[in-house]
């Protein structure tokens, strides 16, 4: 069965920070690049921020040089460290596998960017 249980959103202010986590089942973590997405509200769903099972990761354009993904292996947690917040990153994050098929979903950590 696969679980994927996200945490570390809450309200912060623009400019400030935010660090995710996700805990995920072995056979998420086994199946080698993850992610972390974002939805918006009334959009959909993006990638925002990718990483490979060695570690090489990539990012969406609008977040790129503000969040740093990172995993831990040992542990199957997956990170994302959120700086210099926008009102525009407000949405519900979510993790999972990257660019492969996904199978269901964590119920997402909620960000709120606000002054």
């Amino acid at each position: 069965q696969e679980q994927l249980v996200e945490s570390g959103g809450g309200l912060v202010q623009p400019g400030g920070s935010l660090s995710l986590s996700c805990i995920a089942s072995r056979n998420i973590f086994s199946r080698g690049e993850l992610g972390w997405y974002r939805q918006a509200p009334g959009k959909q769903r993006e990638l925002v921020a990718a990483i490979t099972f060695s570690g090489s990761s990539h990012y969406e354009p609008n977040v790129e040089g503000r969040f740093t993904i990172s995993r831990d292996n040992a542990k199957n947690t997956l990170y994302l460290q959120m700086t210099n917040l926008k009102p525009e990153d407000t949405a519900v994050y979510y993790c999972n596998v990257a660019f492969q098929e996904i199978r269901s979903w964590g119920q997402g950590t909620q960000v709120i960017v606000s002054a």
